[in-house]
């Protein structure tokens, strides 16, 4: 999307450091780690990617990770507005959010990770639509959406779209890729777009958002566009939507109008035929005035097209700033008009880029879309500031039958609870296990007494986190947090119930609030018909509500009070279960036994570690999940994950001890939370591995009596270690990482046995040379100096930039790896270490890292030999001390150039420290 420089809201510059990653085409991704190349690799499926022309390969019978990428769960098409708790709000207009859901277009796991800190968002109440963002020159334009993401959009009644991405060239793109999107058959049909249709009916998502960028068009291409995006409506099904951003106009250039009007029209609307669903406007909308703008002509122009002015979708910039922006709200949403079009986000996962923890990407998220006063019906107006998504839009619900419940599952956390039993004590994200979480947070009524809501990922009933209501407690004194918009009809069998845990449970009473259709503000206080200990270890408390006095009526609000009854300051109310029933009406069936259990493929690393791919047999609807967990030795369980496919990636498990075989069990779970029998599945192990011995030391080139550090690169298995230091003190040591040092000057080697009960290895080095010339240590002899590369983007990322000693340059280099720069170093050096300042030593993600690369010394600039080779590394800077070697040239290969699958090189800096050449008198 266009970089656009704000000229008349001057506060509202969007600071962004997209200057250092423009040819890297940085625009994919929203946030979530992903699988290393030193993990076990049976292997992790990640979403997928493709190029126009790639795309034509793919099929999800030659695909391997196809069917982790499918969706499980439907688009729940009851979805209701309701009443509006926000006088500001308005009812007219849509919100579309275009996010990155992960940090790049490849590595994204297909069905979460094992790693909290993911952007779990949560917001859906206020989204009408979700565009996974991503693409990169680098990686692949064509981005679908993962099958965790369409779950909880799709569970929230959110559709999703996929992304196809033709950046602009200065961000490396290249308009063979429009060709290569737009080419035809002989019969007129276009390939691509039948891919595009294909892949969205198999993984289960809704269509598609068409951003072409890339400069070059021409009337022909246009035309041509068209006729592509006419093709996909002909071909998609009715539900699905392809949207088109302002961007190509009807002669072919990328000109963004900021408008609807008779330059880009043509790919809206043709005569009576559609040829676009919606419209994302770019963002320079905001900044042509507040006078009969072209923007403002856009709904007349939509008219006249016979289409609504709520197809369009104004878009703002928060990408950089957040809530920080200000934006030009009076003109999209005028306080006393008609809003002009829906709104358009332009990368909302702001809220988890700008934070480094869970608790900070909560807050963030909370004002970004509820505004600074934290409470929904209660935002505040002030010219261009931030206040708020829920000021202009009104929530949603899809809570509309008595079937519902949630345990306030976010979708990631720090443990994992089983009807209030912690099954894992390890971190996890998976946002397909997302409940529906409260439409208000958060409203509340307080009579006398304080009480905060928020989440609480120390304790839950369910999932990793529950709803904790804290704070002081008063007899007399009440506090209703109003929670749920709702659209249910309530029969005389219809109850409520809550599962609760707290600290005082003679502080206060738990009672629910109800408010009905015609008044959906005056809640009435239902006390607990009566009450049941809870869970399997029954330390819970469930609380049944009877709702027969409502029948006939709909209920459109829910709340829970906290009534109090002492004083206390520091109450504590956890919810881990709030649901409603009608078992007349629903009821859950049994679940018979998982069939077809198998294990299609498993891999092993070093002996100790592996990870494997489950298939069974699909159960149908009458499932909810499929819980999965790995049975230790001592007869334990450990929760491995859950999903509602039937195919699950099980991610790498240490083996424990020596053990011989693991067992893996698929428990099927029921709409109700009830289980299903177990299903067993059996893998061996390899046989324990004896050690594989290896060091590295801190520094190869020292001065006498100056102390080495040693770390030992062993394999894991590894439980003993003998080091011989011949001339050193000391001469010998047992310790994992010892130090070392020599008083002579001279040549040294280091050998290091590694043992286990299985057996050992021995790895002998001639590595340290003592100096007293070391003293003045070894300098950075390819500072300044001539360079050569393979490639590189363009005169501002050449290589010769990697050599200047800045933080703020690279050499940047796209395309398949391996890339390669070299240094002439003037003349001959001894060599005796290198630093590699990789992409985060520049700003960029520690994702774009170099994960595999080596360097190569030589004399003559023909014949090279390995220095330094490395297989994982995911450090912004990386340090090599190797024994002292006489070279004039020195070469850094990068060979996986990305923790991902992205193929651009960024070096920061490539450094080499040595000292000049001296030959022997």
């Amino acid at each position: 999307m266009k970089r656009w420089k704000p000229t008349m809201l001057s506060r509202s510059t969007l600071k962004r450091k997209a200057a250092l990653y423009l040819s890297t085409a940085l625009l994919a991704g929203a946030l979530v780690g992903f699988t290393g190349a030193g993990e076990a690799q049976a292997a992790q499926p990640h979403s997928s990617y493709w190029y126009p022309n790639t795309i034509l390969n793919w099929s999800p019978q030659t695909d391997p990770d196809a069917p982790f990428n499918r969706s499980s769960v439907p688009l729940e098409e009851k979805r209701v507005q309701g009443a509006k708790v926000n006088p500001n709000a308005k009812v007219e207009p849509k919100v579309m959010a275009l996010a990155s859901m992960y940090k790049n277009t490849s590595g994204a796991p297909s069905q979460g990770n094992d790693n909290m800190h993911g952007y779990a968002f949560s917001y859906w109440q206020y989204v009408d639509s979700l565009i996974m963002w991503g693409g990169s020159a680098g990686e692949g334009l064509i981005v679908s959406p993962s099958a965790d993401v369409i779950d909880a959009a799709h569970k929230n009644g959110v559709p999703v779209y996929g992304t196809v991405f033709l950046p602009q060239m200065e961000h490396g793109g290249k308009f063979q890729w429009t060709h290569d999107l737009l080419q035809q058959r002989p019969d007129g049909t276009f390939p691509v777009a039948d891919k595009l249709i294909e892949v969205a009916k198999y993984y289960g998502f809704d269509g598609w958002f068409i951003n072409e960028e890339t400069q070059g068009g021409t009337p022909a291409d246009a035309k041509k566009m068209q006729e592509f995006l006419k093709y996909l409506q002909k071909i998609k099904t009715p539900e699905m939507d392809i949207v088109w951003y302002d961007s190509m106009i009807n002669d072919g250039p990328v000109r963004w109008q900021g408008a609807l009007n008779d330059k880009n029209s043509m790919f809206v609307q043709d005569g009576a035929q559609r040829v676009s669903d919606h419209l994302f406007i770019d963002f320079r909308w905001q900044y042509q005035g507040s006078g009969q703008t072209p923007f403002k002509k856009s709904p007349d122009v939509a008219k006249q097209l016979g289409r609504s002015q709520y197809d369009l979708y104004a878009g703002v910039d928060v990408e950089a700033g957040g809530y920080q922006s200000r934006l030009n709200w009076p003109v999209l949403f005028p306080d006393n008009g008609t809003p002009v079009t829906s709104l358009g986000i332009y990368r909302p996962d702001w809220a988890f880029n700008s934070s480094k923890t869970n608790e900070q990407f909560m807050e963030n998220e909370h004002i970004f879309w509820v505004g600074q006063g934290k409470d929904p019906s209660k935002t505040q107006s002030n010219g261009n500031a931030w206040r708020g998504i829920a000021h202009d839009i009104v929530d949603e619900t899809v809570i509309t039958d008595t079937d519902f419940t949630t345990h306030f599952n976010t979708g990631n956390g720090k443990m994992f609870s089983v009807h209030g039993q912690q099954v894992r004590d390890r971190e996890w994200f998976n946002r397909s296990l997302q409940d529906i979480l409260p439409t208000w947070r958060w409203m509340k009524d307080e009579q006398g007494q304080k009480i905060d809501a928020a989440f609480d990922f120390n304790k839950a009933y369910y999932g990793g986190s529950s709803l904790k209501l804290s704070g002081q407690t008063a007899p007399g004194a009440s506090t209703n947090v109003k929670l749920y918009k709702t659209d249910v009809p309530v029969t005389k069998s219809t109850v409520m119930s809550i599962t609760y845990q707290t600290n005082q449970a003679e502080a206060a009473d738990v009672n629910i609030g109800v408010a009905v259709e015609g008044a959906p503000n005056d809640y009435v206080i239902v006390k607990p018909k009566h009450t049941q200990k809870a869970g399997t270890a029954k330390d819970w408390t469930q609380a049944t509500y009877d709702l027969k006095d409502f029948a006939g009526k709909k209920v459109v609000s829910m709340s829970v009070q906290v009534a109090g009854k002492q004083q206390v300051n520091n109450y504590e109310l956890n919810l881990g279960e709030f649901a409603i029933r009608d078992h007349q009406a629903f009821k859950a069936p049994n679940l018979k036994e998982v069939q077809g259990l198998t294990i299609i493929d498993n891999d092993f690393r070093d002996g100790l570690y592996a990870d494997a791919r489950l298939k069974w047999d699909d159960m149908g609807d009458d499932v909810l999940y499929y819980q999965v967990y790995r049975q230790k030795p001592d007869g334990s369980r450990e929760f491995m994950g859950a999903t509602g496919n039937n195919y699950y990636y099980v991610s790498e498990m240490r083996r424990d001890g020596i053990e011989q075989a693991t067992d893996l069990i698929v428990v099927p779970v029921n709409r109700h939370y009830a289980e299903g029998r177990t299903a067993t599945v059996q893998f061996q192990w390899p046989a324990y591995p004896a050690p594989k011995a290896d060091f590295e030391a801190d520094k190869t080139y020292v001065a006498p009596g100056e102390m080495i550090q040693l770390k030992d690169k062993s394999t894991e298995v590894t439980t003993e270690w003998l080091w011989n230091f011949p001339g050193g003190t000391p001469t010998s040591s047992t310790e994992r990482n010892p130090q070392v040092k020599y008083e002579q000057e001279g040549e040294y080697e280091i050998t290091l046995t590694a043992k286990n009960a299985v057996g050992q290895d021995v790895v002998t080095k001639k590595l340290i040379t003592v100096d007293k010339a070391a003293a003045n240590r070894s300098e950075d002899v390819a500072k300044g100096k001539k360079t050569t590369a393979s490639s590189f983007v363009n005169a501002g990322e050449a290589p010769q930039f990697a050599v200047d000693g800045e933080m703020h340059t690279k050499w940047c280099a796209v395309g398949n790896a391996p890339h390669w720069m070299t240094v002439d170093l003037g003349g001959e050096f001894n060599i005796t270490e290198f630093v590699v300042h990789h992409a985060q030593a520049g700003g960029e993600s520690a994702s774009f890292n170099t994960r595999e690369f080596k360097i190569q010394l030589s004399s003559d600039g023909q014949t090279w030999t390995d220095a330094v080779v490395v297989k994982d590394n995911d450090k912004g800077t990386s340090k090599h001390a190797i024994a002292k070697t006489k070279a004039r040239y020195a070469k850094l290969i990068v060979e996986k150039p990305t923790q991902g699958g992205d193929t651009a090189a960024r070096i920061y800096g490539f450094e080499v420290k040595g000292i000049p050449f001296q030959p022997a008198q």
